[in-house]
């Protein structure tokens, strides 16, 4: 009798399935898979019997850097202090979130108890242009501020946590969820990111839903990115892209430029025009340099 249920888990070609009753199943697909070039991923819905993967579900979104099926939404957690907040780590976390179309994405700024308010004030006055596009939360594990918000955001979701080291990545989850009691710093390891395991990932049960720990998004990787896509994943240079002189504008060095001028007028916030001209720089010469040691 077959039965439906997720995939949490992947390790050495077994796939682990939770059932409507929580039950797990340690499973293989079928061979029909292989020779269909299909590989299940963890977070798919799949149909299976007492022995095999038989079945897989329509994916709603389908991810290949970090392998893993149909999120409902990225968990951005950024450090407001210690370490201080980066807008460029901002820009390049939400590139990879574009680029792989997970929507909607939360940013989380953590720690802001450690901001004087004037810091406060500030950093909220720059972070409003990004609400135009996405959530911003403010919390604190110390004070609980923003706590109960994230709480109902992620509650019954599929989540994916990303976001720099040293964030309180840890201290966030175990404020949601006491139950999993992770120690500090240990975050990567409990998530399935262990010293061995930094392509494995795992979703595990979380605030009546799941969260999964992306190595894909952690490491800031741009290697099959080209340049001249990266303005595709910035949606505030769409509206003023469309009345740029030329098509194909890369918004880097073209006269008339509508993003250039947006940002020379503040239109634009200036951190993050210059984000963009860093990360397209950085992606240019991470191919070149990737064509020269092919040759």
């Amino acid at each position: 009798m077959k039965k439906e249920g997720k995939i949490i888990k992947l390790i050495g070609g077994l796939y682990t399935v939770i059932d409507s009753d929580k039950k797990t199943h340690i499973l293989k697909p079928l061979g029909i898979f292989r020779h269909k070039n299909i590989q299940p991923k963890v977070g798919d819905v799949v149909m299976f019997n007492e022995d095999s993967i038989t079945d897989l579900k329509p994916r709603k979104n389908d991810l290949y850097r970090p392998m893993i099926a149909n999120v409902d939404q990225v968990l951005l957690v950024n450090s407001a202090k210690k370490p201080d907040f980066s807008f460029l780590l901002l820009d390049k976390f939400l590139t990879l979130i574009e680029a792989n179309d997970i929507k909607p994405v939360i940013i989380i700024i953590t720690k802001v108890d450690l901001l004087n308010e004037q810091e406060y004030i500030n950093l909220k006055q720059k972070l409003a242009y990004y609400e135009d596009f996405y959530q911003v939360v403010y919390s604190s594990t110390k004070t609980k501020v923003g706590i109960s918000e994230i709480e109902i955001l992620s509650k019954g979701k599929v989540n994916v946590l990303a976001g720099q080291t040293g964030a309180g990545k840890s201290s966030l989850i175990n404020t949601l969820d006491p139950s999993l009691n992770i120690e500090t710093n240990e975050i990567s390891k409990a998530l399935g990111r262990g010293k061995h395991t930094t392509r494995h990932v795992e979703l595990i049960e979380f605030n009546e839903g799941y969260i999964a720990d992306t190595p894909g998004f952690s490491k800031l990787e741009f290697v099959d990115f080209d340049e001249n896509q990266i303005r595709f994943y910035f949606p505030d240079f769409f509206i003023k892209a469309k009345d740029c002189k030329f098509y194909e504008c890369t918004h880097i060095h073209e006269p008339g430029c509508a993003v250039i001028k947006a940002y020379e007028s503040k239109e634009i916030l200036p951190e993050r025009y210059e984000d963009y001209k860093q990360i397209f720089t950085e992606v240019a010469s991470q191919k070149k340099r990737y064509r020269r040691s092919e040759k």
